[in-house]
Order: structure tokens, then C-alpha cells, then sequence
């Protein structure tokens, strides 16, 4: 029992292991989280739907998306964004690995007539022939990947952005990294939990690693037959190292906003988001 519980409370290396596939894929909490998708009261797998609504409202006027728009969503769930802006004329491609958000993206599509291209795949290894105006990847998705799969991800977007094309991105930030404390807590649910479907524990390990500006939100979850390990990186960033990133593949910084509602950018939030375009040639 000492071995195992002194594995739970190990602080890991930064980025160790890579587990997003096990959260967003596993059959039980992909479900659950297509679940909290939908819920529109509810900002856990995705921002609420008010929110939702007055971003896609601002990306339509700030983009002027409209007939013939490209427009590609990386990690686009089941549809939040791709659907609202296909309803405007935008054509529009959704790039997701859980295969229940995708295939209710599918089917809401094609319940209201719209053609959105949806593609059941990993966006780090997304390739296309297509051109975008447009290049979403919305709700911090950036900062859980690695330095090498944020440097990949860059690579694909400068691959399929339109020579004129923008990005828009948000991130979580230094102030984020602030207000997190390190801790550690114990869950018990007796069956059809978010983790499992059968009775478990959850241990809820939060570290920090100040060196990386990195917070790890590291959850065991222990049942009858099985123990599971799922790593929650949060790389956090400040605008001037979001900048120093981007630049390095070729990108800069052409606006900046404290969410991707277009509120203007606060330093002392939590979350920042940008617009970013390739950089001139001089």
C-alpha cells in the first residue's frame, strides 16, 4: 500500500508523459465530456453557451466571416464554433480525436443542411491541400502540449494558413500560474462518476514547477480492476513568451485580448488570447 500510494503522490518530470488521448477518447469520459459540451450552463469541457455566443459573435465581425470564409477549428468538439459560423456562409473544416464530438458535429450538420467538413483525427498531425482565412484553436488547447507538439502544431498551421490568413488563439497566463496552489485531494463515487462508470477513488494531485511556469493538475483514478494515471499539463504563459514562441516559427503577434470575446487584453487575468499572422519579410 505504501509503494503504490507514494506513486500517487509523485511529482512527475515536466511534460513526462503525454494523456490527453486517454481523456478526450476513453469511451466513459469522452462521454461524459460531450456531456458537459452540450450543457450550455456549464464551462468544464468547453466556455458556457452565453459565452460562446458573444465570442462567435465578435470572430464573425472582427474576421468579417461570410460567404466563402475559410474557416478551420482545430479541436473543434462537437461543433460549438463550426456550427454557429457555418449558419453564417463560412466554409468550414473541424478537426477533433474524439470520435462522439465529432460524430455529433456530424449530425447536427447535417440536421441543418450545413456542409462542414469534420475531420476524426490528431491536429498535430493534420495536413490538407486547403487554404484558410481563418485558424481557430480555442479554450487553452495551446498550453497542454509540449514545447516540440506546440513547435509541430505551429508547422501545420503555417502549412494551411492563407497567405493573408490570421490565428486566433487564447492561452492561460503567468497570473494563472500565480493564484495556483499545490495540493492534493481524494474523491470516492459509488458508480457513473466523470472518471468511471463503477464505484472508484480519484486522487487529485496539483504541482508546480516555477523553473517552466508550469502547473500539473495529476489525476489517479483507482478501481477494482485497474489504476489509471491522467496528466493535465498547463503550460502558462506571459505575452512576451507567447510572443518569443510564435516568432520563433515564424508568426507574430498582431493583436491582443483577454479573451477571444475581444475583451480588451488585462495583464492580471488569467487567460489572454491573440490574433497572430505570419511576419513580414524584409
Amino acid at each position: 500500500m505504501f509503494s503504490e500510494l507514494s506513486e500517487v503522490a509523485r511529482r512527475p518530470r515536466p511534460f513526462e508523459r503525454y494523456t490527453a488521448p486517454a481523456l478526450w477518447c476513453d469511451p466513459h469520459i469522452s462521454k461524459k465530456m460531450l456531456e458537459f459540451h452540450l450543457d450550455p450552463e456549464v464551462g468544464l469541457a468547453s466556455r458556457t453557451g452565453r459565452f460562446i455566443n458573444e465570442s462567435v459573435g465578435w470572430i464573425a465581425s472582427r474576421f468579417e466571416v461570410g460567404p466563402n470564409t475559410r474557416v478551420c477549428d482545430f479541436g473543434c468538439g462537437p461543433g460549438l464554433y463550426t456550427t454557429p459560423l457555418a449558419r453564417l456562409g463560412a466554409r468550414v473544416t473541424g478537426i477533433d480525436f474524439s470520435a462522439l464530438s465529432i460524430r455529433h458535429a456530424r449530425e447536427t450538420a447535417a440536421r441543418e443542411g450545413l456542409e462542414i467538413e469534420y475531420i476524426l483525427a490528431d491536429y498535430l498531425e493534420f495536413s490538407t491541400d486547403k487554404r484558410f482565412d481563418l485558424i481557430t484553436l480555442i479554450y487553452c488547447d495551446y498550453c497542454p502540449l509540449t514545447s516540440d507538439q506546440r513547435k509541430a502544431l505551429l508547422n501545420v498551421f503555417d502549412g494551411c494558413l492563407a497567405e493573408k490568413g490570421a490565428i486566433l488563439l487564447d492561452v492561460t497566463s503567468l497570473a494563472h500560474f500565480d493564484i495556483s496552489e499545490e495540493r492534493t485531494a481524494l474523491e470516492h463515487s459509488e458508480g457513473d462518476g466523470f472518471w468511471a462508470a463503477g464505484p472508484h477513488f480519484v486522487f487529485r494531485n496539483t504541482f508546480k514547477y516555477p523553473d517552466e511556469a508550469l502547473v500539473l493538475d495529476k489525476y489517479t483514478i483507482v478501481e477494482p480492476d485497474r489504476t489509471r494515471e491522467i496528466l493535465n499539463w498547463i503550460q502558462c504563459f506571459s505575452l512576451e513568451s507567447l510572443s518569443r514562441e510564435l516568432a520563433q516559427s515564424g508568426f507574430e503577434i498582431a493583436e491582443r485580448y483577454s479573451d477571444v470575446a475581444g475583451e480588451p487584453y488585462d495583464s492580471g487575468a488569467a487567460e489572454f488570447a491573440v490574433v497572430a499572422r505570419r511576419r513580414l519579410r524584409r
